[in-house]
């Protein structure tokens, strides 16, 4: 009676949504194409879905897991696209140039050449000589000489350069632009130019100038050394505060490379040319510079980071200092086009110019001795 009542009594009815939940089917099927009708219907976790959807399509385990490797890692490219929070740098839009902003350049660019000249370079009515003398007095040793110069000319460039933000709130970003300049450009020079004249002055310790093939490494890594410049150098508007002048945060071109362009483009330079002459002039001009140089690394990430914040750091994460080292450990990815980053009319400018300057030798040398410095 008990067992009649029991197996007459009605199926509970349950609700739709143990159906839709339920997980296991009531008989087990080997057939992945078979069980695919019911998997359909079932939701998974996020991220589940696509792998149990390839797996009902008759796709291999190890086909799924090489599919979702490759989204991940394309899907990393996109995301670190999206991502970049610096500029873009050494870009330049003809169309949305001014003529008149270019205009006010060259003028500017007059007024600031012949105001060197007639303050600083010219020895009857400049200070540039009296300077250079005072400082030679100091010692008679010619290297010690040009290390003061560059200690001179670092302190000054760098200290500005740390001054900039209260400077700029002071007195404004164009004014600020001009006393940097005003003060930077006489005292490089003056450095320059003793070098150039003093070069073959110190003790020679080697001379391989008649080795075949060393004139052509040291002109071609002087050529490499100038792409390294900082983008910021490019934005000659701003140089010469036609435009505001702007604290930019680069991240493309040479940014990928190195997150200090200037540091690796100096040390190239200065090595090729202590290759070349050979002696303890070149090795006190290149102690001195690479030093300042090194020192900029320290103090431009410093004032980027209290410039930009979050937005450097995360730059940081993803640049590095050593070239090619954060693209060796993969936390920078190249794009697919990244040497079109370099078809810019900046760095077509760089490559007329240092042709130019490697011709001008000649006249710099020449210049530079008449003004007995």
């Amino acid at each position: 009676m008990a067992t009649s009542l029991i197996l007459c009594r009605p199926k509970p009815t349950l609700p739709p949504q143990f159906y839709r939940h339920a997980l296991i089917p009531a008989k087990p099927s080997l057939n992945l194409r078979t069980s695919a009708l019911n998997l359909k219907h079932l939701r998974f976790p996020e991220g589940k879905a696509s792998f149990f959807g390839r797996i009902s399509a008759g796709s291999s385990v190890q086909e799924t897991e090489d599919d979702q490797r490759l989204e991940e890692e394309l899907g990393g490219d996109e995301r670190q696209e999206e991502e970049l929070g610096g500029e873009d740098a050494a870009a330049f839009d003809l169309r949305e140039q001014r003529v008149d902003s270019w205009v006010y350049f060259f003028v500017i660019l007059g007024v600031v050449l012949t105001v060197l000249q007639v303050v600083w370079i010219d020895n009857s009515t400049g200070f540039g000589k009296a300077f250079v003398d005072g400082v030679a007095g100091l010692s008679d040793s010619h290297e010690v000489v040009l290390l003061i110069l560059v200690f001179i000319f670092a302190a000054a460039h760098s200290g500005l350069a740390s001054l900039r933000d209260p400077g700029e709130k002071l007195i404004g970003e164009r004014a600020y632009r001009v006393l940097f300049a005003g003060i930077s450009l006489p005292l490089a020079l003056s450095t320059m130019v003793y070098f150039i004249n003093h070069r073959y002055d110190g003790v020679q310790l080697w001379n391989i100038q008649s080795v075949p093939g060393i004139h052509q490494v040291v002109g071609l890594s002087s050529v490499i050394s100038f792409f390294f410049l900082y983008p910021s150098t490019f934005n000659l508007l701003e140089v010469a505060a036609v435009d505001k002048p702007k604290m930019h945060l680069w991240e493309t071109g040479i940014m990928r490379i190195t997150r200090h362009p200037q540091m690796v483009g100096q040390v190239i330079w200065c090595l090729a040319h202590t290759l070349w002459i050979g002696n303890s002039m070149a090795v006190a001009a290149s102690a001195g510079l690479i030093s300042h140089h090194l020192f900029g690394v320290w103090n431009g990430d410093r004032r980027l980071a209290l410039r930009h914040g979050e937005a450097f750091e995360a730059v940081k994460k993803r640049t590095s200092i050593i070239p090619f080292a954060a693209i060796l450990d993969g936390r920078q990815k190249l794009p697919k086009d990244y040497f079109k980053e370099f078809i810019r009319l900046p760095y077509l400018t760089i490559c007329a110019l240092t042709i130019g300057i490697y011709l001008a030798h000649p006249l710099m040398r020449e210049a530079s001795f008449q003004l007995h410095w």
